[in-house]
């Protein structure tokens, strides 16, 4: 790979952080101007995302071959200089991430963007930090581009005003803060006992760690784990996240139902890497951890499902359900079901963002005191029988723009949460529930899985029904809310490619079979990294 092509790498990195550059150098005044900036940089972002994806999917005919691409910092090779590294997951990873970029920071022009200053400027600096976590090659970069990450999201979780907010902002921080303590200490213990946290070398070394010490790499990867796990919302970590969400403004909110997932890609990253088939004693590690903390988590999110007072809860806990599915998928493995559970990491992540969009118009005008009762009361006690006393007004009843709109994306919505046919999520659930029947012995965690994920879905699919109910299709004496056609566009834009995954179906499960294959044998991984040539070499 030569030319302009092999730069592309740390495009995603540097472009946002340029741009940034450029908007601080302007006032609020110039917000017009910070607008134009922004969106051409998500555009932008969406757009190197998938020339990324097509580059590592390979192209012999353009001399591209398939596999992972490495980008060298400073033309030093690994493991002693920073290295950028493309592969089928990460550049999977990249392109949602930007996707979410562009429908949130669209969906915040129709009025959240004034909500506090810098707006557009913390929002790319937030999309840099996760795009520099999904590509960076070594442990202690990855801690640097948490911090830059997280620095942004205290900046914008913080914007607008209200006790709530800044109640639940300074718990997120606070969790955080502590969650970085661990981080570094967790990557200490591994350096003392390694010497590198480049993490193609650290797989190649850990095999070889002598039986003595494999104990505190093993507690220093525990220790860090439980960093990534606090950020992906694990059970009993998790109670910051439900509150912290609601919190956000809805934009926000959107884009961070990929934060959580940047806590899942490191652990399933790290688990290839240095816990697989071939790390020797460490192999396996805290794999049956991952599974019972994931049921857990599952338990937890789908029981705050049933008892939430708002869509904003049912949301939150929404995103604990995803977590906990994808950790306890993690947890046992095989490759069948590593692909499986990307489609569901992928199919969740666009339909909960989604409904966070969708939550703010369909409660606009919702009275505060009518949506809490309405959505607190018992299942069976809050049917709206007043429809049948009014038989004067079923007929020749005109259903509003805007209630149309807003019930057919929220029934879409419902749909992919809950994992009815035909949808993306009902396609991600089947395809989990085949993978653990594909075992020759279904173990009893396979089995609990499996009847989890399926009452989660009943769960949810209640929960949203019975706010469906009180917020949309109940006769109110309030005018229907105002829409904009900016708050619609990335609503409609979400859900289409929700649709888009599955008409595509097949081609993106075989894009995710290919990623479950590498990720499963990590040797082209490491020799890409350990063998990547300096500028004006050629590839071994």
């Amino acid at each position: 790979m030569t030319g302009w092509i092999q730069h592309l790498i740390v495009a995603p990195i540097v472009l946002p952080l340029i741009v940034v550059a450029i908007m601080l150098a302007f006032d609020e005044r110039r917000r017009e101007l910070k607008r134009v900036l922004g969106l051409s940089t998500t555009v932008a972002l969406i757009a190197i995302s998938a020339l990324l994806l097509w580059l590592v999917a390979g192209h012999p005919e353009a001399g591209i071959e398939p596999g992972p691409h490495v980008y060298l910092l400073g033309d030093w090779p690994a493991p002693f200089g920073i290295v950028l590294v493309v592969d089928r997951l990460s550049a999977m990873m990249l392109l949602l991430t930007n996707l979410l970029g562009f429908t949130s920071l669209f969906y915040a022009l129709a009025r959240w963007d004034r909500s506090g200053p810098r707006f557009h400027a913390l929002f790319l600096l937030l999309l840099m930090g996760v795009n520099g976590a999904f590509l960076t090659g070594d442990i202690f970069n990855l801690f640097v581009f948490f911090e830059v990450l997280l620095a942004a999201s205290y900046g914008l979780i913080l914007h607008g005003s209200g006790a709530m907010r800044t109640s639940a902002s300074l718990h997120y921080i606070a969790i955080n803060i502590a969650t970085s303590l661990l981080f570094l200490i967790g990557v200490a213990m591994i350096y003392s006992v390694t010497g590198t946290l480049n993490m193609a070398d650290l797989a190649s070394r850990i095999a070889a760690v002598a039986r003595e010490d494999l104990v505190l790499v093993e507690s220093g990867a525990a220790i860090l784990g439980v960093a990534f796990l606090v950020k992906a919302g694990i059970w009993p970590l998790s109670f910051w996240l439900p509150r912290t969400y609601a919190a956000a403004a809805p934009p926000v909110a959107a884009l961070f139902a990929i934060m959580s997932k940047v806590g899942i890609y490191i652990i399933l990253r790290l688990s290839s890497l240095l816990f697989g088939d071939g790390s020797g004693g460490a192999a396996g590690f805290a794999d049956q951890w991952l599974v019972y903390a994931g049921l857990a988590t599952i338990v937890f999110g789908t029981i705050g499902i049933l008892s939430a007072r708002s869509l904003t809860q049912v949301a939150g806990h929404y995103v604990l359900v995803s977590s906990g599915t994808l950790l306890a998928a993690i947890g046992i493995g095989g490759q069948a079901l590593t692909a499986a559970l990307l489609f569901y990491l992928v199919s969740s992540t666009l339909a909960v963002s989604a409904l966070y969009l969708i939550i703010e118009p369909v409660e606009r005008n919702a009275d505060e005191e009518d949506m809490i009762a309405g959505i607190a009361e018992p299942v069976f006690d809050d049917e709206y029988t007043g429809a049948l006393e009014e038989d004067e007004s079923e007929i020749g009843v005109v259903i509003p723009g805007t209630i149309a709109i807003l019930g057919g994306g929220f029934i879409f919505c419902a749909l992919l949460l809950a994992g009815l046919p035909p949808l993306s999520g009902f396609i991600a659930k089947f395809a989990i529930v085949d993978a653990l029947f594909q075992a020759p012995v279904i173990a009893p965690t396979s089995w609990m899985l499996i009847a989890v994920v399926v009452c989660s879905g009943l769960a949810t699919l209640i929960a949203m029904t019975r706010a469906g109910i009180d917020l949309l299709w109940t006769p109110a004496d309030d005018a229907p809310a105002r829409l904009s056609l900016i708050e619609v566009a990335p609503i409609g834009f979400l859900l289409a490619v929700c649709l888009a995954l599955m008409v595509g179906a097949g081609p993106m499960m075989a894009y995710m079979e290919g990623t479950a294959a590498a990720l499963r044998d990590p040797a082209g991984y490491i020799d890409a990294v350990g063998q990547a040539p300096r500028f004006g070499e050629v590839a071994p």
